[in-house]
């Protein structure tokens, strides 16, 4: 109990409030600008968050929620979905925004059913996380090995890949970076060429600006090169205080798309986006107008959105009890806790347990904040529709420059990032993803250590990780994960053939 009342009052202090007010706002308005994602504004104030000690998690919570709100402010308004979590909200904001004539009605419920999914998917931290790392005490070297392992397997579904090779050639990639540097065990430099700025490893944060920010950067300017700049979105908002009438409507459908998205969240690798999906398809399945879906229906409004920010929650209880990031930004957070000292996994609760309550009560109140700004600020959000995508682009391109020197105040770093935003703008050309390679550099030392830990502990018995339960069962989990992509199609299409063979046939 003392560590949750010195956390609480860590937390409220006016700087912290501060910084997940600036953080919120920051996430709404990347939300709001079509072309930028949640990814990318944690990428770009990753070396911002590193000077803020726990302010820069915070900071980081205030981006994660506001940005998955904003997207469905261009969906509304604009027939765009900001993020690609906003896709389903699409199908009924536009149309009773515009055909309809109530947009400040549309953008209000949106608002409503974010902040109530993402307090839902608070609570549920709450609530669930310090039970699960109770299990803390019983993990050693070969139980940490068999969670990176199943960790590690994610890869195949995080990207939200179709191509799995691609995926899996990712990770690998990432397994390479994370092996430069000084071998912790042999003290061996490896893959250093001589160069006294490898010996550390290579630098996570120009790596992360380059991969999404600078490489979004350059695709951005490829595809928008010699466009018009975009329209003047002129829209009156009235009403954006959803009606007591509204409210009591869509409550369970609110409800029950905030459970469906904080479950979602927790599964690492299988994203937003699909539990939005799921959310709205349930919605339309419980609804007793479901004809009206797709033509303006409010609950067709609050289920993706509810869903979308229950994720938040939701992906943060296997990161911090795990130590697994649920997906793309709750990776980049799991290399900004770690870059701060704070290493998720199971003995986080045991450990560090004044950082974990801050970090689980400023969801709590970057969700408030995003209530009172989306509401406060709606207005403005949609002016911000109008400024055009070339001058966004080099704004963003100057922020990689300036917060990757501001980093070290070293131009090693930013010679990095620059060559890794090539890199990666190649790599996304050739149809390949980043999240595997980020989850390869982030999970491959600690996988690498505890291997060798545990070969050392147990006079070399490579058994060993299947006679202990815990790692036993990461690893069959970890094998059924990466076979599931090859082995369910198969099934499926044979499933389909016999089917298809009986009803040719029925005697």
């Amino acid at each position: 109990m003392g560590d949750v009342l010195s956390a609480f009052s860590d937390l409220l202090t006016l700087g912290n409030m501060l910084i997940i007010a600036s953080g919120v706002f920051f996430g709404i308005v990347v939300g709001v600008l079509p072309g930028l994602t949640v990814v990318m504004g944690l990428t770009i104030v990753l070396p911002i968050a590193f000077f803020l000690k726990e302010g820069g998690i915070l900071m980081m919570l205030g981006i994660y929620c506001g940005a998955l709100y904003g997207g469905s402010v261009t969906a509304c308004l604009l027939n765009i979905p900001g993020t690609a979590n906003s896709a389903p909200t699409v199908l009924d904001g536009y149309p009773l925004a515009n055909k309809h004539g109530q947009p400040g009605r549309a953008l209000g419920l949106s608002a409503y059913a974010s902040m109530f999914g993402g307090l839902f998917s608070a609570c549920a931290l709450l609530l669930t996380a310090p039970a699960l790392a109770k299990i803390a005490l019983k993990f050693g070297p070969a139980e940490y090995f068999g969670l990176m392992i199943f960790g590690l397997s994610i890869v195949t579904s995080v990207s939200g890949g179709k191509n799995v090779i691609k995926s899996l050639l990712g990770a690998c990639i990432g397994l390479l970076l994370a092996t430069v540097g000084i071998d912790s065990i042999s003290g061996e430099y490896r893959f250093t060429f001589g160069s006294a700025f490898l010996g550390a490893g290579l630098s996570f944060i120009p790596i992360l600006v380059g991969f999404y920010a600078f490489a979004q950067g350059l695709i951005t300017i490829e595809e928008q090169f010699g466009e018009k700049a975009s329209r003047l979105i002129k829209t009156k908002l009235k009403n954006v205080l959803p009606a007591f009438a509204d409210v009591k409507l869509t409550f369970p459908t609110v409800f029950r798309s905030s459970i469906i998205g904080t479950l979602i969240g927790v599964i690492p690798g299988i994203g937003g986006d699909v539990a939005c999906w799921i959310a709205y398809n349930e919605a339309k399945r419980w609804s007793k107008q479901p004809e009206k879906f797709g033509d303006g229906a409010i609950e067709g409004i609050v289920a993706p959105e509810s869903a979308n920010n229950a994720i938040t929650g939701g992906a943060l209880i296997p990161l911090l009890t795990l130590g697994i990031p649920g997906d793309a930004a709750t990776a980049i957070m799991l290399g900004a806790l770690m870059m701060k000292g704070i290493i998720p996994g199971p003995l986080l609760f045991v450990q560090q347990k004044v950082q974990v309550f801050t970090i689980i009560f400023g969801l709590f109140f970057a969700n408030i904040m995003m209530g009172i700004l989306a509401f406060s600020g709606m207005r403005l959000f949609a002016k911000m529709l109008s400024i055009p995508k070339n001058m966004m682009t080099p704004m963003m391109l100057i922020f990689c420059f300036v917060g990757t020197y501001a980093l070290n105040h070293n131009m090693a770093d930013v010679s990095l990032m620059i060559i890794a935003g090539f890199l990666g703008f190649f790599i996304l050309k050739m149809g390949f993803s980043i999240p595997p390679i980020i989850l390869g550099m982030i999970l491959g030392r600690p996988a690498e250590e505890n291997f060798r830990r545990s070969y050392l502990l147990y006079n070399g018995d490579m058994l060993i990780f299947f006679k202990r339960p815990i790692s036993c069962i990461f690893i069959i989990i970890a094998l059924l994960s990466l076979i599931y992509p090859f082995v369910f199609p198969y099934i499926k299409r044979k499933w389909h053939e016999i089917k298809k063979g009986s009803t040719k046939n029925p005697g």
